[in-house]
């Protein structure tokens, strides 16, 4: 749950991080501060998920640097970007790196809030769509090479009679192979199956 998930401030102005606390506490929302990018780093491994909010100009790692030590360790936690006057362009820059949203200061406390919730939000469907996708590709680790083809098949619009005679096998036999994709797929129609297939990337493999 969205509440369950704790948002990680990251600014070297204690007064800064202070109002940012205080205002997302009061909202019911958990918070953790770090007064550099480094400090956020180090902690990295013990991060409960969430969302970061990060000044952009900071001494040492700047939000730019961090952001790109996130992507290029495979950390997709969503990143909000604080700029200050005449920063349009760092956060521009940001957004272009990965970053999921930016403020100018001043900034709304409740545009705050809103941009927080909407990347806890997002952070949570993602997940939801990894654990989900974990699931089909162990399902279509499950099917053997034969069945495989005939999923391919389907997947690309062929007929029956049509993956027969590319496999070299019976109609009769491509139907036993497709309920048994369908059985170990989970799947209760083609439709189904081919939205399977879609999330899997097996039609983008197709297309390669």
């Amino acid at each position: 749950m969205v509440h369950d998930r704790i948002v990680h401030v990251i600014d070297d102005d204690e007064a800064a991080r202070e109002s940012l606390e205080f205002l997302l506490r009061s909202a019911g929302i958990e918070v953790s501060t770090y007064e550099s990018a480094m400090q956020f780093l180090q902690a990295l491994p013990q991060v409960k998920a969430g969302c970061v909010v990060t000044d952009v100009r900071m001494p040492g790692i700047d939000g730019l640097e961090l952001l790109r030590r996130l992507r290029s360790a495979g950390v997709r936690v969503p990143v909000i970007v604080i700029t200050g006057h005449g920063e349009i362009s760092m956060a521009v820059e940001a957004m272009k790196i990965g970053a999921t949203d930016f403020l100018e200061k001043p900034f709304d406390d409740d545009i705050l809030l809103a941009a927080v919730r909407n990347a806890l939000s997002a952070q949570e469907r993602s997940e939801h769509e990894d654990a989900a996708r974990a699931v089909l590709l162990e399902r279509l680790a499950s099917l053997s090479v034969r069945e495989r083809q005939v999923l391919e098949g389907l997947v690309a619009g062929s007929p029956n009679k049509v993956i027969a005679h590319d496999l070299g096998i019976s109609p009769r036999t491509v139907e036993i192979y497709r309920a048994n994709v369908m059985s170990k797929m989970q799947a209760d129609s083609l439709s189904q199956l081919v939205r399977m297939a879609l999330s899997a990337g097996i039609i983008g493999e197709q297309a390669d």
